[in-house]
């Protein structure tokens, strides 16, 4: 059976606080490794009033400590966001304090707006300089040469399992040339996915951290008991989206009355845009989620699905993994 994961966006809602956000994201990872989830990951966002994982590899922290054998790792760290040291240095400090159970996912994107990527690192002059970071970052986990001059403490000879992120075809061919993993953003952006995920199965080059390719998928998963309330309470994503595509993104908002009530909402070009941003989705009782996951899952032979689920109640959003986990393995 294909491992599923949980992808977390840290989801602060309307009348709560990053407070009880990190309380929520714990007692969520708890629940994960309870139901045989096998990765919780956080993504790295900031300047964005709804999602509190911008300290992402704290937070890792925070849900490693409070967990005992799921794998808990960033999905992703934005590589221009950081120096590869400092990155280097942090997982390795996870690494050694949670041995064996930290994921590193790198990302090219800034995960921000242009006015904040200024103010998180000012000299950072582009993108193109992802595979050179990548590569250094790498080499830091490596054991220490004779004469190196710059060495992560801790960080070399810790084990840390690297990942490329990506919702393009520069992803896939840099993982696929280095040797790793790839996890690809579907959830948000689905377009390349099937020419990404050609490439990199075709282009991979075995390597000392894998030997075979391994691609995961993202995929928005929601779950209630009928279909109705399901594509209600998915709604607050969609909304979400809306909101971000308008500039004014926000705390996340809670489901409208229905789910014909996007509709007036939003116009419909920006419906358009969220159907086809949020194409790869099932929503659904779990009778109409497991066949549209397993309709996914044979189009697309993804080695693992990570699921998302970004809804207003916190409790509800558990019960949602339960439902996918069960009609999963059913």
């Amino acid at each position: 059976m294909i491992p599923l994961s949980i992808l977390d966006l840290a989801p602060v809602t309307v009348g709560s606080t990053p407070v009880q956000t990190f309380a929520n994201a714990l007692d969520l990872a708890r629940a994960g490794e309870r139901l045989g989830y096998r990765r919780y990951w956080l993504a790295e966002h900031h300047n964005m009033p709804g999602i509190a994982s911008a300290a992402t590899a704290v937070l890792i922290g925070h849900v490693a400590g409070g967990t005992k054998t799921i794998r808990v790792g960033a999905g992703g760290i934005m590589l221009p966001n950081h120096s590869p040291l400092q990155a280097a240095e942090a997982f390795g400090t996870l690494g050694c304090l949670f041995p064996g159970r930290i994921d590193l996912g790198l990302g090219r994107a800034p995960g921000t707006d242009a006015a904040a990527a200024k103010a998180l690192r000012r000299y950072y002059d582009n993108a193109e300089e992802f595979p050179a970071d990548v590569v250094e970052l790498l080499g830091y986990f490596e054991p220490v040469q004779p004469g190196q001059a710059v060495q992560a403490v801790p960080g070399a000879g810790v084990e840390v399992e690297a990942w490329i992120l990506g919702s393009s075809l520069f992803g896939a061919r840099l993982a696929a040339a280095l040797g790793l993993p790839y996890a690809f953003a579907s959830h948000f952006a689905p377009d390349a996915m099937d020419a990404a995920l050609a490439l990199y199965r075709r282009e991979f080059r075995p390597s000392r951290r894998l030997a075979q390719p391994h691609a995961m998928l993202a995929l928005n998963v929601v779950v209630a008991d009928t279909d109705d309330e399901a594509a209600r309470l998915f709604t607050t994503q969609q909304q979400a989206f809306v909101n971000l595509r308008r500039g004014k993104p926000g705390l996340v908002p809670p489901p409208l009355d229905s789910a014909a009530a996007i509709d007036d909402y939003c116009t419909p070009a920006e419906k358009h845009m969220i159907e086809a941003t949020l194409a790869c989705r099932a929503v659904g009782s779990p009778g109409t989620v497991r066949a549209r996951m397993q309709a996914f899952a044979a189009r697309h032979q993804p080695d693992e699905l990570i699921l998302t689920a970004n809804l207003f109640d916190h409790a509800t959003r558990v019960r949602s993994f339960e439902l996918a986990m069960e009609a999963w393995q059913a």
